[in-house]
């Protein structure tokens, strides 16, 4: 297969106040959710300045990709398209369209299987070819990596950096905490021919980021960001619940690791730096939050590999045995079942 350009694809993020409630409608398009909840996130992104940091960390992935991208030979054009916020999706592919690119391949900013992690921005870019119509360039998706050495080793460096921040004389108290976005049960419990797909592979990930930074210490994968109706039940423990178990039990520290996530965005500065960190400190626990990938060179080298991977037939570097593809079964992770707010 001949490919000649190169797509980043992401969730999007406001930067600017002006920004915050439109992306929020986009964000929640279709299940019927009253500006009045919305409201209430949007406090969050306020704090900030109404700014997510998604688009700037997307804006140096790029620019990163790029510098690597010629560095070893890869001769494809890097574009850049979101679901939720400008650059769109559709802008980028008809701006594609328009520079004659034909076949592009795409990265996702999400390295687990699911739906909203991985099938959307298959539908995504159907969408986004759909409206640009005619000429619109094929984009095929790069495979999902959470077993990747580019991605566990960045992971595994940064629950190091956290640790050496904490009391050495309270190591055997410490405790390693895994945390990844909350989905709802049934969505879980749905994943298609594999399995829990996302449930799985987070699983393994926290496995290897364990062995890979601090085998000595214990750990657990718990869940953050959860939202949605109460009465829908969520993946949990919630990360807050689950620091006052460990308090009850005797740990002093924590080490928390958002294995979810590539970059440090509002989930994760707003969710772990702020909430589970005010809930840490509320319960006497020494706290320390570890890094993510972000533009980490072991990382975006994992990217430069998945596309040769694509366009050279190279070695696809695994250090778990779940498996991954290239194309997702057809009755892969579907979409949840849509709930009008009350």
């Amino acid at each position: 297969m001949v490919y000649d350009a190169f797509v980043l694809l992401s969730f999007g993020g406001p930067e600017k106040p002006d920004d915050v409630m439109p992306f929020l409608r986009n964000v929640v398009r279709g299940r019927g959710v009253p500006d009045e909840r919305l409201a209430e996130v949007a406090e969050h992104y306020m704090h900030f300045g109404g700014v997510s940091p998604i688009n700037q960390q997307n804006r140096d992935l790029l620019a990163a990709l790029e510098t690597e991208f010629a560095a070893h030979g890869v001769k494809l054009p890097a574009y850049w398209g979101n679901r939720n916020w400008h650059p769109m999706l559709a802008d980028t592919v008809a701006q594609m369209r328009d520079d004659g690119v034909q076949h592009a391949l795409g990265f996702a900013t999400s390295a687990y299987g699911g739906y909203s992690s991985c099938k959307q921005y298959w539908e995504d870019i159907a969408a986004a070819r759909e409206h640009v119509g005619p000429g619109a360039p094929q984009i095929s998706k790069l495979r999902q990596f959470h077993d990747h050495p580019g991605f566990v080793n960045p992971l595994a460096a940064g629950v190091q950096d956290a640790l050496k921040t904490l009391d050495p004389a309270r190591r055997a108290s410490t405790r390693l905490v895994f945390t990844a976005h909350s989905i709802p049960v049934s969505m879980a419990a749905t994943a298609g021919p594999t399995g829990d797909r996302y449930n799985n592979q987070l699983e393994e990930t926290a496995r290897l980021v364990h062995a890979a930074a601090a085998a000595d210490l214990g750990y657990d994968l718990v869940w953050q960001s959860r939202s949605g109706p109460p009465q829908v039940p969520w993946l949990e423990p919630d990360v807050n619940d689950h620091l006052e178990t460990l308090a009850g039990k005797g740990v002093t520290d924590v080490v928390v690791s958002p294995i979810g996530f590539v970059s440090d965005h509002l989930e994760v500065i707003w969710d772990l730096d702020n909430e589970a960190k005010e809930t840490a400190a509320r319960l006497g626990l020494g706290y320390a939050r570890a890094s993510t990938p972000g533009v980490h060179p072991e990382f975006v080298a994992m990217v430069r590999q998945l596309v040769q991977e694509r366009t050279d037939d190279q070695s696809r570097p695994a250090l778990g045995t779940l498996p991954t593809w290239d194309v997702c079964p057809a009755d892969c992770c579907p979409p949840p079942a849509r709930r009008k707010a009350p």
